[in-house]
């Protein structure tokens, strides 16, 4: 991977204005958690992603978690489409059927360009309660 443009350091939450939520629809459950996945997230906080995209949501409870970073406990709990395209920032919050399912914490590339793995920060690697069809948000956190 090569190194980005700026300094990642210098990219803060107060860089990006106000933007549109980000929502999608779930089209596949997973069930399966690591104890050594060995994510390595890409140091980019920011990531755009177009309508008709599909992308699989990990969990993660490694607090450390972040871009530049990486996570070894993971859960793999879904697969969505994008519905309402936009951008996603690291902080975000992410809710589906309505509750809130994590924080946005970084990106995996390691299936591109098939799929990216975004990663959520949750306190626990628990299954969050989904269904196909659930619609999924990415919002600024209030």
């Amino acid at each position: 991977m090569s190194k980005p443009p700026y300094d990642p350091k210098r990219i803060t939450p107060d860089l990006y204005g106000d933007r549109s939520p980000v929502e999608g629809k779930i089209v596949a459950i997973l069930h399966v958690s690591f104890k050594d996945r060995g994510l390595k997230l890409i140091d980019t906080k920011s990531r755009a992603v177009p309508k008709h995209e599909i992308h699989e949501i990990m969990i993660t409870d490694e607090k450390a978690a972040a871009p530049g970073g990486g996570a070894d406990r993971v859960a793999a709990v879904a697969f969505f489409e994008i519905t309402r395209g936009g951008l996603i920032v690291t902080g975000d919050t992410v809710t589906a059927a309505g509750a809130k399912i994590g924080d946005l914490v970084g990106y995996d590339m390691n299936h591109m360009p098939n799929h990216m793995g975004i990663i959520l920060w949750a306190p626990t690697l628990d299954e969050p309660a989904l269904a196909v069809g659930d619609k999924i948000v990415f919002h600024r956190p209030a």
